[in-house]
């Protein structure tokens, strides 16, 4: 079952809508707010995000241009009542896959659910893998892609970048992750995780001589932030 996160503040429009999707064979989840559902988006499994634009809190373009920035790449439909061609043109930009202006027809909203379900990739539950910005890493098969195409990682530097998204947004000293990736009766030095991680960020930052992922904290170690 495909799952659904709606983020709407409008209460008859979330009942009207969570409704409709789940007799269509959805699993819909809602959030009031944009701080509440970015959060969501940003950490929990859902297959797509329909996102009204005009929002407490936070605003929808607001969470459309966070979610892209921490790497979340969940097709995302907006919902709003503008319908000037700049609001959809900010919102395509800042990575929104479709745009629906109300009032709209239901028939034409499961149409575009549909279209983006179908070109999508599977999300992956958290224990079976994690997808940022362009890659895509599935734990239970051993295989990472970058934009759809295969990327080939040693099996050290596999499991060092799976260490790093297990532990994300935690500072990780070098001597744990020698400890923890390398094994205790291992006897590299610490210079080893700096090289591995100068290697894995040649293969998966756009930019690796300004890492957006795998973070230096000066004096302690690295944190993953993807």
């Amino acid at each position: 079952m495909k799952r659904l996160l709606l983020v709407e503040d409008e209460p008859g429009l979330v009942m009207t809508l969570t409704d409709r999707l789940a007799r269509e064979g959805y699993a819909v989840d809602s959030s009031t707010d944009g701080e509440s559902g970015l959060e969501r988006a940003s950490k929990e499994p859902f297959d797509l995000v329909l996102l009204d634009v005009m929002l407490p809190r936070l605003g929808g373009f607001d969470v459309m241009r966070e979610l892209r920035r921490r790497g979340i790449d969940t097709p995302v439909i907006m919902l709003t009542a503008r319908g000037q061609v700049v609001d959809r043109v900010v919102g395509l930009k800042l990575g929104a896959d479709d745009y629906v202006t109300k009032p709209f027809e239901m028939v034409e909203l499961l149409a575009r659910i549909e279209a983006k379900l179908r070109r999508a990739p599977t999300t992956l539950h958290p224990a079976e893998g994690h997808q940022f910005g362009e890659i895509r890493m599935d734990f239970r098969k051993a295989e990472i892609t970058k934009g759809g195409e295969p990327l080939e990682l040693s099996a050290r530097e596999f499991q060092l970048l799976r260490y790093f998204i297990e532990h994300r947004g935690a500072t990780l000293s070098r001597e744990e992750l020698l400890n923890e990736v390398w094994g205790y009766n291992s006897m590299p030095s610490t210079r080893t995780v700096d090289v591995h991680v100068a290697w894995l960020r040649q293969k998966i930052e756009p930019n690796p001589r300004h890492p957006q992922y795998i973070l230096t904290v000066h004096g302690l170690g690295y944190k993953f932030a993807g």
